[in-house]
């Protein structure tokens, strides 16, 4: 067994005796040495591999589900799971790996779960019907979510001290950079070898971050005894819960929500696990999820203002592309669309590291959440004559405030966790992912359901005006006829092709106006979340002068 004996010396942390600036803010994280320049750079380049390809771990399939549902002979519903299975497991995951890392440090948390995400990655190769992706997708989100971690880690190693929080928020927003990224990548990669080179070019990611991860060491952590019995009745009800509730807002707008049993019966399980959770969290002298500060008024309002904003966001995923694709555009002719997109997430990155100003989080969250409303009211102007052009400037606007809003939100919560006590941070990293993966999931189902309904009402209203004997409907049909009079011989079957074409000319206009009515639908909540933080700051204010 010396091979035993030898992995453990590999994995096992160096020891390190701490200065007193560089003892690690808690057990888990890195210690704060200085390094010199040339390592800071490396550190650099190794935190934006990890970041992106955690971010490439759902872009990618996000980005290609028509592919990748042509490939495997999938249905709507059913390649609807692949990124929806993924958000259940990622989602909770993390309530655990913070243990993990208090209890056995930070090289064995690396590179145990890269040798993982590789060892997955690699199997997507083989996927070859529904199941077996399931499979995959959902080990590949457990394995995937340590990722944005260590990326937030490297990152900080690579700033001096004195910008440790700026380099936060630009670690947080690596991974934002993945979405556009996915989107211009993808047409180059399908017309090499179809789906797999997708995964293909995954897998070489995940195995360049495991080689920089073993080149490039974290400093150590201070390591403690960190697992609890009741953590592993706790985790499985929340995690069973939360994946739950993932998985009816990933498919219940594409599979109907009142037409599908199955939706009913993942509500009525997901509620009291969730509910017996948080019971059990309630009692317990060290829990995973502190109830008592979740309830608090600092914490309530946070979790609807980034609820709201993840809604808000969602304009983008959801809106402005499943416009173009309504309207016949898809991503080999939407290079330079997600081009602008990437840039302007670049731009908002580093405006918000640049700005950032503990005393000051409010302002940015404002300011993002303004731009989307004012970017969506334009964007509810659209027509069938909209192409991606006429979206580039709001486009860019709502990426830009898309990546603005994440780093500022995770340090008003972090920040608060750790006055609280280092025992709330666990809380607090599961409630933001949490609210950033579930409010995703929730806005594209809200989005998505408003679109429906109203496409729906705008083809019965468009239908209504539809009179067979106006000279200019008439028209319309006897040119529609006229059009495919060369293929179709038959007078009555070219004016009933006529007929098809009008008809399919009014779907478009209806889906058309139903996302201009989602447009408005944002541009009114985001205008209302941007006058509630309005009267917080200005309560807040208020009561500062008072006092």
């Amino acid at each position: 067994m010396r091979w035993l004996a030898r992995l453990r010396i590999f994995l096992t942390e160096e020891e390190w005796r701490f200065a007193p600036h560089e003892v690690p803010t808690m057990p888990g994280s890195p210690g704060s040495p200085d390094h010199p320049r040339r390592r800071q750079a490396a550190y650099l380049v190794v935190a934006i591999l990890i970041g992106l390809t955690g971010g490439f771990g759902n872009a990618l399939v996000a980005a290609n589900t028509v592919t990748l549902a042509g490939a495997l002979g999938l249905d709507p519903a059913q390649i609807a799971w692949l990124p929806t299975v993924y958000v259940m497991t990622n989602v909770s995951i993390n309530l655990l790996l913070i243990k993990f890392r208090q209890q056995f440090g930070l090289r064995p948390f690396a590179v145990l779960f890269l040798v993982v995400y590789i060892v997955l990655t690699f199997g997507h190769l083989f996927v070859r019907d529904f199941w077996s992706a399931i499979l995959v997708r959902a080990a590949s989100g457990m394995a995937g979510a340590p990722l944005s971690t260590l990326c937030l880690y490297y990152l900080m190693q690579s700033f001096p001290a004195k910008w440790r929080l700026r380099a936060v928020v630009v670690g947080i927003g690596i991974p934002q950079c993945a979405t556009p990224l996915a989107r211009l990548f993808s047409p180059e990669l399908l017309a090499m070898s179809q789906w797999r080179t997708l995964y293909l070019f995954e897998l070489g990611l995940a195995v360049l971050s495991l080689a920089a991860v073993l080149a490039f060491r974290l400093p150590p952590t201070v390591r403690q005894k960190a697992f609890e019995p009741l953590d592993f009745v706790t985790f499985p009800l929340y995690a069973v819960g939360i994946g739950l509730i993932a998985a009816v807002l990933g498919l219940g707008r594409i599979v109907w929500w009142l037409e599908a049993e199955w939706i009913a019966w993942a509500l009525i399980a997901a509620i009291p696990m969730l509910a017996a959770a948080l019971v059990i969290e309630h009692g317990r002298a060290n829990p995973l999820i502190n109830t008592r500060w979740l309830a608090s008024g600092d914490i309530v309002r946070f979790i609807v203002v980034t609820f709201m904003a993840r809604i808000v966001l969602s304009e983008q995923s959801f809106g402005a592309v499943g416009l173009l694709t309504a309207l016949g555009q898809n991503n080999d002719q939407l290079v330079p669309f997600f081009t602008i997109m990437f840039v302007a997430t670049v731009a908002g990155v580093a405006v918000s590291a640049a700005t950032l100003n503990l005393e000051k989080l409010t302002q940015p969250v404002m300011l993002a959440i303004g731009l989307v409303a004012v970017a969506a009211f334009f964007d509810a102007q659209s027509t069938s004559l909209t192409r991606a052009p006429q979206l580039y400037v709001t486009q860019a606007i709502i990426a830009f405030s898309g990546a603005l809003f994440i780093g500022p939100s995770l340090l008003f919560g972090m920040t608060r966790a750790l006055k609280a006590g280092t025992g709330h941070v666990i809380t607090f990293i599961a409630l933001f992912g949490v609210l950033n993966s579930i409010g995703s999931l929730g806005g594209t189902a809200l989005l998505g359901t408003y679109q429906v309904v109203r496409e729906k009402a705008n083809s019965a209203a468009i239908v209504q005006t539809i009179d067979p004997t106006d000279p200019i409907v008439q028209q319309r049909l006897a040119a529609g006829a006229g059009g495919v009079a060369g293929v179709v011989g038959d007078p009555a079957l070219a004016r009933a092709e006529g007929g098809a074409l009008l008809s399919r000319t009014a779907t478009r206009e209806a889906t058309i106006l139903a996302y201009d009515d989602v447009f408005r639908l944002i541009a009114v909540l985001a205008g209302a979340t941007f006058l509630y933080l309005l009267f917080l700051l200005l309560r807040r204010r208020a009561r500062e002068a008072r006092s």
